[in-house]
């Protein structure tokens, strides 16, 4: 490995390949650091057995590989997204160290040092694309949990045949602690759903999948500066599932199905789990993001003058019926495996620079930095919600690509 590099892209996920591509295809010299010893780390590691994209596959657009194939409207399984993630660093030739892990990045004169678990590097450019999923969320109480009780992350569950026998609380409501709950009670098994503020989306309304309606309407280019507060950027993804061909997950079905809806967990104490009397709240907050979301689209249709069938969701009040649960002894309800489904922290850490905001998220202007040749590609909010999304990944990392090439 050479340690003197035009431009180094620390992290070989959807936005460093991104990069990478257009920098290849314009003959720059350049490196892709990424700590995993494979393609599609996040995707083959990360994720369960039966996961799908939620996005349609149309929505796979990685530069050069956007998806061509009969089914556009098909949600692509875990084992594929891998295989082109494979593929694409094999067929462009990207230039992928893998298991080299980035431990700093500091200025250096007109350019950056970057320490690596192999050495030290320096380079005119550096492009930050480790995503936002750094460290799994457990909250501190975990500790205090029986041992005898399994907890797992959502990010290493695979399947229900893994976990012990006996009843599964699910500790979070949002995209996949929903997936995750609905695949464990349609398993057989008894399911305890922890719920927050995450909303619900129609899968598909008035003839549309609902990312063709956010795409269409600009929902998904929504910037920061559009947001209620700076906060709601890491909000929960919404409820909505792949899986099957597709379809929506309402917490009112779960409680017509049997899974016991619980509010947000707030401690555990004495081997139970105490909870926040939130979830009737919680429940209108799922509720409230469908309507919205169908107002929008419907404005739309009326705007545009399109021709299309007028829908009716259904209207389900199950969960409204639902006891609160203060206080839930895992024992008693024969609980043997708690799943942490409340998402990620993001750490930044890495970079030894002042360009994060308050939340420790980094400031730019669509990636590109106040320091010349610092970039951050593959997140949202660079600057439109989408450019965290295979959807739009491609669009800003060919924007961060120019900026290197312009200087």
């Amino acid at each position: 490995m050479n340690t003197t590099i035009e431009t180094i892209i620390i992290g070989g996920g959807q936005g460093g390949l991104a990069v990478s591509y257009f920098l290849g295809a314009a003959g720059r010299e350049h490196i892709v650091l990424e700590k995993a010893a494979q393609p599609g780390n996040a995707w083959r590691n990360d994720r369960w057995d039966s996961f799908t994209l939620v996005t349609p596959n149309w929505s796979f657009r990685l530069p050069g590989a956007e998806y061509t194939g009969d089914q556009p409207g098909g949600y692509m399984p875990r084992v594929e997204i891998v295989r082109r993630f494979e593929a694409y660093v094999q067929d462009h030739r990207l230039p992928v160290e893998f298991g080299v892990t980035v431990e700093s990045v500091e200025a250096n004169g007109a350019g950056y040092r970057v320490r690596t678990s192999q050495g030290e590097l320096h380079a005119r450019n550096v492009v930050v694309a480790t995503g936002l999923f750094q460290r799994p969320k457990i909250p501190a109480y975990a500790a205090q949990i029986p041992a005898s009780i399994l907890q797992v992350h959502s990010g290493k569950y695979r399947n229900p045949a893994a976990l012990p026998p006996g009843a599964v609380l699910v500790a979070g409501a949002g995209q996949s602690g929903c997936q995750i709950a609905e695949e464990l009670y349609q398993s057989g098994r008894e399911v305890y759903l922890s719920t927050g503020k995450a909303g619900r989306t129609p899968r598909h309304y008035r003839g549309k999948d609902i990312y063709e309606w956010v795409d269409l309407t600009g929902f998904i280019n929504r910037t920061s500066t559009q947001l209620p507060s700076p906060q709601m950027r890491f909000a929960s993804n919404p409820q909505i599932t792949g899986k099957d061909g597709g379809h929506t997950l309402n917490l009112h079905q779960f409680a017509r199905d049997g899974v016991h809806l619980l509010g947000r967990l707030v401690n555990s104490q004495d081997g139970s789990l105490i909870l926040a009397p939130d979830l009737m709240q919680n429940l209108a907050a799922s509720d409230a993001l469908e309507k919205r979301l169908v107002e929008m689209i419907d404005q739309y249709i009326l705007k545009m003058g399109l021709d299309l069938p007028e829908e009716a969701l259904p209207d389900l009040k199950d969960g409204y019926n639902s006891p609160i649960i203060e206080r839930l002894a895992l024992a008693e309800a024969g609980i043997s495996t708690v799943i942490w489904a409340i998402g990620y922290d993001f750490d930044f850490d890495l970079v030894r620079l002042p360009v994060f905001d308050e939340a420790g998220f980094p400031i730019t202007q669509g990636g590109v930095t106040r320091f010349p040749g610092l970039y951050f590609a593959g997140l949202p909010w660079l600057p439109g919600q989408k450019t965290g999304l295979l959807l739009g990944v491609g669009e800003q990392a060919r924007s961060v690509a120019a900026d290197i090439m312009r200087l």
